[in-house]
């Protein structure tokens, strides 16, 4: 990497680790580190449930998002709805972390992070909750784990590649090795955050303007305004990708759809979704064109699981946000009924 270059990623760096809000609302303590990452725990405020949740965020943002703000946070509606929470927040890799692998997040961060987390809790099971890429990470750990899951919830979870509506001529010409990302990403080391981001933009909103829309038609509401501030910061917070990590969601994901055809191999062992038998429920939205609904609902006949359910929701990629401190409608009954209530 040339020295502006690394000049500007390191300036970059800095700016992505001082984000505002990126400490959330809720409070929550921090009960084991590995490298950059943290588990955080938040304790509910009135423990009903002896089963928790163990939330499994994306690669490619900040996590505070699920604990934007008051009355919009998911977090906070978990905990005060009487769940237990545990956060794995994998951090923001450096250039030092260029050779982290999907699996080293998979066999080594996850699991580690999972049993913490159940010798807190004292409990033998857990909920996993993914988000997102940090979804795709719940699945393929949820085929290869040895810790006991009792339920699984992917929320816009890309599992199946097969079809990309957008960019369909470009993932043809990846597939056919007309075009190759390797030699870039060897050169880089790490994708940039605004690389990321700039990535992120030509799937979903290349012209970047109707939010600044939004905001000047209810300018003179302060609470809408804080709202689109914070979540416009979580928006624009993209956070680099460790550069084998990036080959592997090119070569292993996007170009031999491994995952979902069986073929996918972490650390010499082949990650089989039919070994899924916790009960599963997959949310997906209408109009998500980062993660289309199509690339979510195979799953469904892929896992061994006898309890499976498939939630599809109006709206775009955040369109899962919870707006409230209570549960959305597609976990207020499903999550209670697989989480062994407590006895008064």
């Amino acid at each position: 990497m040339k020295r502006k270059e690394l000049s500007k990623w390191k300036d970059e760096m800095l700016t992505y680790n001082k984000l505002p809000y990126s400490d959330g609302i809720t409070p929550r303590q921090a009960i084991w580190k590995k490298n950059k990452a943290t588990l955080w725990y938040y304790a509910a405020s009135e423990k009903k449930y002896n089963v928790p949740l163990f939330l499994i965020y994306s690669l490619v943002n900040r996590p505070f998002v699920l604990d934007l703000m008051e009355g919009g946070s998911s977090i906070e509606a978990f905990v005060s709805n009487g769940f237990d929470v545990y956060l794995l927040d994998f951090g923001v890799p450096g250039l030092e972390d260029k050779d982290l692998s999907i699996d080293d997040y998979v066999t080594d961060y996850i699991p580690k992070a999972v049993q913490k987390a159940l010798n807190h809790a004292s409990v033998e099971e857990m909920t996993i909750v993914g988000y997102c890429l940090g979804g795709t990470l719940a699945a393929i750990y949820g085929a290869i784990a040895e810790e006991s899951i009792k339920n699984i919830v992917l929320i816009v979870t890309p599992i199946d590649f097969s079809e990309i509506p957008v960019f369909d001529k470009l993932l043809h010409a990846v597939r056919e090795n007309d075009i190759s990302f390797d030699k870039y990403i060897e050169e880089i080391g790490i994708v940039p955050a605004r690389n990321v981001e700039a990535g992120v933009r030509l799937i979903t909103s290349p012209i970047y303007y109707s939010p600044y829309l939004s905001l000047l038609l209810r300018a003179d509401d302060p609470n809408y305004v804080e709202r689109w501030i914070r979540f416009n910061t979580w928006t624009k917070g993209h956070i680099p990708l460790a550069g084998k990590t990036a080959k592997q969601i090119s070569e292993d994901l996007l170009k031999g759809n491994k995952l979902i055809k069986g073929q996918l191999k972490i650390n010499g062992k082949q990650v089989k979704l039919s070994n899924i038998h916790a009960n599963l429920l997959v949310v997906v939205t209408e109009n998500d064109r980062l993660v289309p609904k199509e690339q979510s609902i195979p799953i469904l006949e892929e896992v061994s699981s006898l309890d499976k359910n498939c939630e599809i929701l109006q709206g775009g990629h955040t369109g899962t946000n919870i707006k409230k401190d209570n549960l959305p409608a597609y976990l207020a009954e499903w999550l209670p009924l697989r989480s062994e209530r407590l006895e008064k």
